[in-house]
């Protein structure tokens, strides 16, 4: 597999002006633009050409800005719904599955769709700088990279808050290139993100990026690239459940490559994006009609975050209002922002398993909730075509098939920790 590979041919374009420019290896801004805006990647072959299964999720590497590919991925797998959509009455319903589910074909061993972001964006670091790849994550996305990174060899600093270090479990030991540290009992993802700016004011140390990396985007977008070519069409409807959006970013541009594809119709699927009541800053923002997000007191927040089921959804500072972010989706694809509470959404995880055959997680339960009442309500049609992203599931099942072990924190840091004492502890663990 990896012999044949050659690196994938791409250009960096600025969503703000639209400017191109070359990929300087870990490029995350437009160089010489004051506002702020995403970059995007301009992919040499229009037509995506999908590899065979082999291939794992580099099987969609013509659309993701790698130069060399890893070991041990799966691909997200697409299949039509019978039993979710019988009950809802829906003709054309999809489910993209990431998680475990061998029946299906899909095998990720974190069991979270963030597998298909730390996959592309390990392809796309050069292993050679020796630099320590920083990510902060409120639990999965922090499980996908650590067993990723520990599986090839590739130098890693985890932060998360420490009230959701139980979401980092895994099958197998994770290797000493891994390092985690935690953000004190009370705290939440955007203290653990603000540890992870400490971290990358020191030599050697180089931050994921988030939504601002290519690789972040166009990995979660091969969601949709198994959707498309799984269906033959792009979906009217797209339901995520969304915590930064930038699943939801990333859905809105591999449309937007579909349609110089050429193959898979024009239309642009309305961005049913949720998130878990009582915390919704994208949701008001979104409502209010506001470019900006709404002003939210982070005492408030972290209340509202200890409140919601789906953590991975509590992200207080999203990519909304950047330029090519979250707003501008939304507001070129058309949808809206939907909620569902935590009863709503464990009614959904157990009608999901009775009529699909498999549990599946929080975050997916907003998901699979939020399109139960757009049924309801009439907002989509038994016609429609609908792509329901389930962004992590299987992890009950593989929990009993597996014995499990967690990751233990290096350390524990205060809220906000002053420099010189992060600077003391990291240079002591690399």
């Amino acid at each position: 597999m990896t012999n044949e590979f050659q690196p994938t041919e791409y250009i960096l374009q600025s969503v703000n002006t639209g400017k191109t420019f070359n990929d300087e290896g870990w490029t995350l801004d437009a160089p010489g633009e004051e506002a702020p805006s995403l970059v995007r990647a301009i992919y040499k072959k229009k037509q995506l050409a999908v590899k065979d299964n082999s291939f794992g999720l580099f099987r969609f590497a013509d659309w993701l800005p790698i130069n060399h590919v890893l070991e041990g991925s799966s691909a997200p797998v697409t299949y039509k719904s019978e039993g979710l959509a019988k009950y809802l009455g829906l003709d054309n319903l999809y489910i993209t599955f990431s998680g475990y589910w061998p029946e299906k074909g899909v095998m990720m061993r974190t069991c979270s769709f963030k597998e298909t972001e730390a996959y592309s964006v390990g392809g796309r670091l050069d292993v050679n700088e020796g630099k320590v790849l920083v990510v902060a994550s409120a639990g999965n996305t922090a499980r996908a990279f650590a067993r990723v990174c520990s599986d090839n060899n590739i130098p890693l600093l985890l932060c998360v808050p420490e009230d959701n270090i139980d979401a980092l479990w895994f099958d197998e030991p994770i290797n000493d290139n891994v390092k985690l540290v935690v953000t004190r009992s009370g705290s939440d993802y955007f203290d653990a993100i603000h540890l992870s700016n400490l971290a990358c004011e020191l030599d050697g140390f180089i931050t994921e990026g988030g939504a601002k990396n290519v690789a972040r985007r166009d990995g979660m977008g091969t969601t949709v690239l198994s959707a498309v070519t799984t269906i033959g069409r792009i979906p009217d409807y797209y339901f995520q459940a969304v915590g930064s959006g930038t699943g939801a970013i990333a859905a809105w541009e591999a449309n937007l490559r579909f349609f110089e594809d050429g193959r898979f119709g024009e239309n642009k699927m309305k961005l049913m994006v949720s998130q878990n009541h009582p915390f919704l800053p994208i949701h008001d923002a979104w409502k209010a009609d506001s470019r900006a997000m709404l002003p939210l007191d982070d005492d408030e927040a972290r209340r509202q975050v200890e409140e919601i089921d789906a953590k991975v959804l509590s992200n207080r500072r999203p990519p909304y209002s950047i330029n090519g972010g979250l707003f501008d989706a939304m507001k070129d694809a058309g949808g809206d922002v939907l909620q569902a509470n935590n009863q709503e959404a464990a009614a959904a995880a157990t009608l999901f398993q009775e009529t699909e055959g498999n549990d599946i997680h929080p975050a997916a339960s907003v998901a699979v909730a939020t399109l139960i009442q757009a049924v309801k309500a009439g907002t989509v049609k038994k016609e429609d075509c609908i792509m329901l992203n389930i962004t992590g599931g299987g992890e009950n099942r593989f929990k009993s098939e597996k014995e499990v072990i967690y990751l233990k924190p290096s350390h524990v840091f205060d809220i906000e920790p002053p420099l010189e004492t992060v600077k003391e502890v990291l240079s002591k663990l690399f």
